[in-house]
């Protein structure tokens, strides 16, 4: 009775919740609404028996994804208001997608039946005398470790297509030049000197400031036929 109660609770929460993530304005409050349905989702896994999962939702989702989503909405300069701005122009596009999705969700659960064995799986869900991490991990990478090496693939392309569409090349950007720095000699770069016991930076003439690197040498394409000469 009590597990049926905090069932009902948490996840009236995580409903509410996730609700509150997509509708309100401010968006560190919508990062923070998502760490509590996170909580609450994780609470929910406890009472279904998979303490692993819920130590992973906390852990990863909370301890990282949330944190860097705080991070990230804290420290850009991002218009929302100017983001909003164009809901206006392209509502029919989405509303045209919400109702492609909305239609594709009936017809998988219209056409979704229950096991006759699930009722007995749903009762002891963990095999006897293994543990349930070592059976989630069993049915991870035997049963569906190709699926898993895919969906690690997915996110490798999609971090990489986020880091080459958030990179760009500033005016004030610093770029190294690999070449320029193992062709210099030791004498380029530094300087002996030698400094009695006692005497400080004072009588050796103060604070020395590193060598200042030579120009680089400009490259001179010479064009097809044509020729400087010096005067």
């Amino acid at each position: 009775m009590i597990t049926a109660i905090l069932f009902y609770i948490f996840a009236a929460i995580l409903l509410v919740s996730a609700a509150m993530v997509v509708s309100v304005r401010n968006p560190v409050h919508s990062v923070l609404f998502l760490i509590l349905a996170f909580f609450n989702a994780a609470a929910l896994f406890l009472i279904a028996g998979a303490e692993f999962l819920a130590m992973i939702l906390v852990i990863v989702y909370v301890g990282a994804v949330a944190v860097l989503f705080l991070f990230v909405v804290m420290m850009l300069d991002v218009d929302f208001a100017e983001l909003r701005g164009g809901f206006q122009r392209y509502w029919l596009v989405g509303a045209t997608v919400g109702v492609v999705l909305f239609v594709e969700l009936a017809l998988v659960l219209g056409g979704w039946t229950l096991a006759p064995a699930a009722v007995q799986w749903r009762m002891s869900p963990v095999p006897s005398g293994v543990s349930n991490t070592e059976a989630l991990g069993r049915i991870l990478y035997t049963d569906y470790v190709f699926l898993f090496q895919t969906a690690g693939l997915i996110l490798l392309v999609a971090m990489i297509g986020a880091i080459v569409l958030t990179l760009r090349d500033r005016k004030t950007s610093r770029h190294q030049n690999i070449r320029r720095q193992t062709e210099r000699t030791v004498a380029e770069t530094l300087q002996m000197m030698s400094v009695s016991v006692g005497a400080g930076t004072t009588a050796s003439g103060g604070y020395l400031r590193p060598k200042e690197p030579d120009p680089e040498p400009v490259e001179e394409h010479a064009d097809a036929g044509v020729h400087r000469h010096g005067h």
